[in-house]
């Protein structure tokens, strides 16, 4: 099997009207915040204008591990986010996402890869700001992608399908394919929309593909995609699909995912899933007919790695890093102990159960459960620095949800 594709480079539309599977990259927010290169809480990427070289790394990594999409590290780079309760910031909102632009395309032009322009949810619509206004916010990132020549779009980590329809109107105004997926479970958005409905409407609204990233693990969000395209084609629509989940086990989770988890963000080492997770995961998404398969938070190149060697057979390669990595353990097979060597078989693999190696730990834990959504006086975004006075109360309310 060779390890990398031939041929020209076609735009995402051409690849999925063609069957073909397209593989996203990962989780680039929570990956550099563990490599010391983003705050956790502001979550924002000044990290491609301060630290062009840790993005570009990393970028590298997840297309030698079988990326076809390098997405711009631009998540959160709106300025109503980067000056959001006090986060200092040397560099503006379009100097960020130009550098994020041009570190995604030099990568990209290193393999069989397609560059997508980013953008999430903002703090002017969680604090009831009008259309048009965030609209505005939105449009004044689009500007940049247009300039910088990105291949489509993606409007992604929503949590109410109102803003990401706004968003998809939007993008759509580039002429460029646009992708939308929402942050949401089976339950549906914040308000109660169902997965089914979101889809529809994000359709309607001029999505060529539609899906759900983040808040959830890789099977739920599966579940859910399955619950959209099940809309989309009650409804006599079309679009393609794409999921793009946590790399963390999330069977507790309520509506509002891992952020409701006590562990976030801080403590989810132990719920992170194995590369054989991963290969589970490719091929659900696959058999359901998802063909816009990657990850987001938690996710690391071996995650994707294993995506793409699961899916090795389909799309008739397999990815450069697969050069240092035995199929199903066969690497192991030259390991010095003799135990270790037994273990280079798949059936090991598939079978084995890890253990967390935590004692007195619980397999699960209770969400906190705020019920808190958009409009809500806690919801309310400033510039001004998060005050004592605001925290005090935030702390009390902590130590009773438990």
């Amino acid at each position: 099997m060779i390890m990398a594709p031939a041929g020209a480079k076609r735009n995402i539309l051409e690849r999925l009207d063609a069957g073909e599977i397209v593989i996203g990259d990962g989780g680039f927010v929570f990956a550099l915040e563990k490599r010391g290169y983003v705050k956790a809480g502001p979550w924002t990427p000044e990290a491609a204008a301060e630290h062009p070289e840790a993005v570009r790394q990393l970028h590298r990594e997840f297309l030698r591990a079988g990326s076809n999409v390098m997405q711009t590290f631009t998540f959160y780079a709106s300025d109503d986010k980067l000056e959001n309760r006090g986060n200092a910031q040397r560099f503006n909102g379009a100097q960020i996402n130009e550098a994020a632009c041009d570190l995604a395309r030099e990568v990209a032009n290193e393999g069989d890869a397609m560059v997508a322009g980013g953008v999430s949810q903002t703090p002017s619509y969680l604090s009831c700001k009008c259309e048009d206004e965030v609209k505005g916010v939105f449009k004044r990132q689009l500007d940049v992608f247009v300039k910088k020549n990105v291949d489509f779009m993606i409007a992604e980590y929503f949590e109410h399908v109102e803003e990401a329809e706004w968003a998809v109107q939007v993008l759509k105004t580039s002429g460029k394919p646009v992708c939308a997926s929402l942050c949401i479970g089976p339950d549906g958005d914040l308000n109660g929309v169902s997965p089914g409905d979101c889809a529809v409407r994000l359709v309607k609204a001029g999505a060529n593909i539609v899906g759900i990233n983040c808040h959830f693990d890789p099977m739920t969000c599966v579940k859910t995609v399955k619950m959209m395209k099940e809309g989309v084609e009650r409804a006599g629509l079309k679009a393609h699909y794409m999921v793009q989940p946590l790399a963390f086990h999330t069977p507790d989770c309520n509506c509002q995912g891992f952020i409701d988890l006590p562990e976030f963000p801080f403590g989810l080492e132990p719920r992170i899933l194995t590369r054989w997770d991963m290969h589970k995961y490719a091929r659900e998404a696959f058999n359901v007919g998802i063909r816009f398969i990657g990850g987001c938070c938690g996710f690391e190149p071996y995650h994707i790695r294993a995506v793409a060697e699961e899916l090795a057979t389909e799309r008739g390669y397999l990815p450069a890093a697969s050069e240092k990595h035995g199929n199903w353990g066969a690497g192991l097979e030259m390991h010095t102990k003799p135990w270790v060597r037994a273990r280079a078989r798949r059936d090991y693999w598939e079978e084995l159960k890890p253990a967390s190696g935590r004692p007195k730990c619980p397999s699960m834990s209770t969400p906190d459960s705020w019920g808190v959504t958009k409009g809500h006086a806690d919801l309310m975004q400033h510039k001004e620095a998060t005050s004592q006075e605001e925290l005090k109360p935030l702390f009390e309310k902590a130590k009773t949800s438990h």
